[in-house]
């Protein structure tokens, strides 16, 4: 029962977690926010318009004071129900545009990515309108009992309106980031359809700092003007706005500055976790400044680094790893270096009679598990596959990095992989020849297309002892050069005989794992026991490879 709990508890998540995440969350979210941002802004406006017409406007000479205040009183209690009826409404159409594509769950369009962008916009400029009509309303009412009243009302609260529509932007443009972060983000290469970054700084001085400074240059002027009423209401009046200046100032400051200052944390945040090695690493684009721009660069840069680390991966497929590496530090160029290389070449018995009597996604099934087996046991040694031929595999050990013990690796590579591939791919015979020698590692092939391979005599020799392996009964076999260069053979190697492979003149002491070696591993150029002088003319290998 606690199990099924928990269960049901768990789905009980993920739904309330779908819910949120889907585009009706979003949209009620950025509903929301537009209702907190105008209720917020006008309840800043009205203090700030409260307080000034207290303090900062002298006392009217009007007899009936009281009556005054009361109209007042109630035309901004029916003006206030009014304007967040009209000014809700209008900011709610507005988001009409939100509505159809975050409910239908798909990308936006070019209008309908503006539209969310330019929303915080929009609503500031309903919030000036409606503090304008206010502005007109409030300095007709004092302007029926004192004309100078009146203006000096109106000029209060259009200063009020401006500062209140510069919060509400702010305001908006904060809580409506998710939506603008969708939209941004479905956006191939968003481009800057709000104000700047200077022009957000400025606004923001210029509307929460700037306004109620004009409101104290405007009280100097009016004092040498004589207009100013008595001392002390002069000295109330620039603490008031003094005081205005500085807690708007603030706190629209603070709002820019954060609205500013996120985008950057998002950037450095996802720069982190690139250093950490996660290229999956991405940041929410949702700012209409260059900032926005910032962070829809950092995604194509996230983007062109996962790309550029898939192109490495699938080189590093295809050529090795260490040749990836050596290729991208130091440049490709036609050419090569000689080098001491050891070469093990791995090779399957009657490959053809198997593909013949088995459909073809069964054929390349087993030679898929045949050569993981082959890359893993190399690779695990230290060498490098160089190529695959069919249903044969090319390894190299000593290039394109210089291995001091590369005899040693590639002969216990051998013998481990003898081991592995008849337990793992039954199925699959094969011979495994190891050789040893000079050779040349580099790049063939022209500029356009080239081809980092080994060309030398210890490649075609490992080769044709693969034919002589699958007449082995442990399947490997490696030349008398191998077994001298060895320093510590990882198994007791048995001369068998020495034979001229196909292709060679110079004969080819052959040895095989396992029991007591008849001489020291390639001491002597000949077995005193086991020596089989070879023919003047030796008949060509069965099958034996053409290179």
């Amino acid at each position: 029962m606690r199990e099924d709990w928990s269960a049901r508890k768990a789905e009980h998540r993920r739904t309330w977690r779908a819910r949120w995440l889907s585009g009706r969350g979003v949209l009620i979210r950025a509903r929301f926010g537009v209702t907190v941002a105008v209720f917020f802004a006008n309840i800043i406006g009205a203090a700030t318009a409260a307080l000034e017409a207290l303090f900062v406007v002298p006392e009217p000479h009007v007899g009936h004071l009281r009556s005054l205040l009361t109209e007042n009183a109630e035309a901004a209690f029916g003006y206030t129900l009014f304007g967040a009826a009209v000014g809700l409404t209008l900011a709610h159409r507005k988001m009409r545009s939100l509505a159809g594509w975050l409910l239908a769950e798909r990308a936006p369009s070019p209008d309908e990515q503006r539209a969310v962008l330019r929303a915080p916009r929009a609503l500031a400029g309903i919030v000036g309108w409606l503090w304008s009509v206010a502005a007109i309303v409030f300095g007709v009412i004092n302007g029926l009992h004192d004309p100078q009243l009146g203006a000096r009302i109106a000029t209060l609260v259009f200063g009020s309106g401006v500062v209140t529509a510069a919060a509400s932007y702010l305001f908006a443009e904060r809580l409506l980031r998710e939506a603008a972060g969708r939209a941004l983000t479905a956006a191939e290469s968003p481009q800057r359809i709000a104000q700047s970054v200077v022009g957000r700084a400025l606004s923001t001085w210029m509307l929460g700092t700037g306004v109620p400074m004009l409101g104290i240059v405007l009280l100097g002027v009016a004092s040498l003007a004589g207009l100013a009423g008595t001392r002390w209401q002069l000295a109330l009046a620039m603490v008031v706005l003094g005081a205005d200046c500085l807690i708007t100032g603030f706190v629209l400051t603070a709002v820019a500055t954060a609205a500013s200052a996120d985008p950057i944390r998002s950037v450095r945040r996802g720069l982190a976790d690139l250093e950490a090695g996660n290229l999956d690493a991405a940041v929410t684009v949702y700012d209409g400044t260059e900032l926005g721009l910032l962070q829809a660069g950092f995604n194509r840069m996230a983007a062109g680094l996962r790309e550029r680390e898939r192109l490495r991966d699938l080189f590093g497929r295809h050529v090795g790893v260490d040749v990836a590496r050596r290729a991208i530090e130091d440049g490709v160029a036609l050419g090569g270096e000689q080098r001491d290389v050891a070469v093990l070449f791995v090779d399957v018995v009657a490959s053809t009679q198997f593909a013949a009597h088995r459909p073809p996604t069964q054929v390349v099934e087993s030679l898929n598990r045949f050569f993981a087996v082959v890359v893993g046991v190399v690779e695990a040694h230290g060498g490098l596959i160089n190529k695959f031929t069919g249903d044969a595999a090319l390894a190299i050990f000593g290039a394109p990095t210089a291995v001091p013990d590369c005899a040693d690796r590639a002969l216990a590579a051998a013998c481990d992989l003898a081991e592995r591939l008849a337990a793992e791919v039954p199925e699959f015979d094969s011979g495994i020849g190891v050789a040893a020698g000079l050779a040349v590692a580099g790049n063939i092939g022209t500029p356009q297309r080239l081809e980092y391979t080994v060309i030398g005599d210890p490649v075609n020799e490992a080769a044709r002892l693969t034919e002589v392996a699958k007449t082995m009964p442990g399947r490997v076999v490696a030349s008398g050069e191998v077994i001298k260069r060895a320093t510590r053979p990882p198994a007791d190697w048995r001369f068998v005989e020495e034979i001229v492979v196909r292709g060679r003149d110079v004969p080819t002491q052959v040895f095989v794992p396992g029991g007591e070696r008849d001489q020291p591993a390639g001491r002597s150029g000949r077995s005193r026991r086991r020596l089989r002088r070879p023919p003047p003319h030796p008949p060509p290998l069965r099958g034996a490879a053409s290179q």
